[in-house]
C-alpha cells in the first residue's frame, strides 16, 4: 500500500500529519503537485512534480496508483477514478469517499457549478479548523492500522 496526496489545495497541517504517519508506518506517501513541494528528508516521504495544466496532477495519480492505495484528495471526480480503480479516497477533512457516497457528491458539485456558472454565489466550505484537522488523523490511523501490512 502506497499513499498518494493531491498536494497543490491539501492544507500545510494535513501534509504534517501524513509526513508522521508516513515515517511511522514505513509507508510510502507521494506528494504529487503542478509545482514544486519541499518534502523531509525520508525515504518514506516523496514529492512528484508534473506539468502544469487542468487534472495533470489527477491523472499522474490515477496512472500510478494500485488498488489497495489511498488517495487523499478533495478533488471529487478524481476520488471518483481512485475508486474506480480499487483505491480508497479520503479528504482532508477526514471523509472517506465511497462506491454508496461518490455519486451523490459527483451530482452535487455539478449541480452548484451550474449554479456558480449562473451567477449564484455558493461560498464554499467551511474554513479548514482543529476538529477537521482531528477527524483526518483519526481515519487515517483507522484506515491505516486495518490495511497497512
Amino acid at each position: 500500500m502506497q499513499i498518494w496526496v493531491d498536494a497543490d489545495a491539501c492544507p500545510v497541517v494535513i501534509k504534517e500529519i501524513l509526513f508522521r504517519a508516513a515515517d511511522r508506518k514505513q509507508i510510502v506517501t507521494t506528494l504529487v503537485a503542478n509545482q514544486l513541494m519541499r518534502v523531509p528528508g525520508s525515504r518514506f516521504i516523496r514529492a512528484l512534480q508534473v506539468p502544469a495544466g487542468a487534472d495533470v496532477a489527477d491523472a499522474e495519480i490515477v496512472r500510478l496508483l494500485s488498488a489497495g492505495d489511498l488517495v487523499v484528495t478533495a478533488d471529487i471526480p478524481l476520488a471518483s477514478l481512485v475508486l474506480g480503480k480499487g483505491g480508497f479516497a479520503l479528504n482532508p477533512r477526514g471523509e472517506f469517499y465511497t462506491k454508496d457516497n461518490i455519486a451523490q457528491a459527483l451530482s452535487m458539485r455539478a449541480f452548484l457549478e451550474q449554479l456558480r456558472e449562473g451567477g449564484v454565489d455558493t461560498g464554499g466550505p467551511p474554513p479548514f479548523g482543529q476538529a477537521d484537522r482531528q477527524n483526518f488523523g483519526n481515519q487515517l490511523d483507522r484506515h491505516l492500522a486495518k490495511h497497512a501490512r
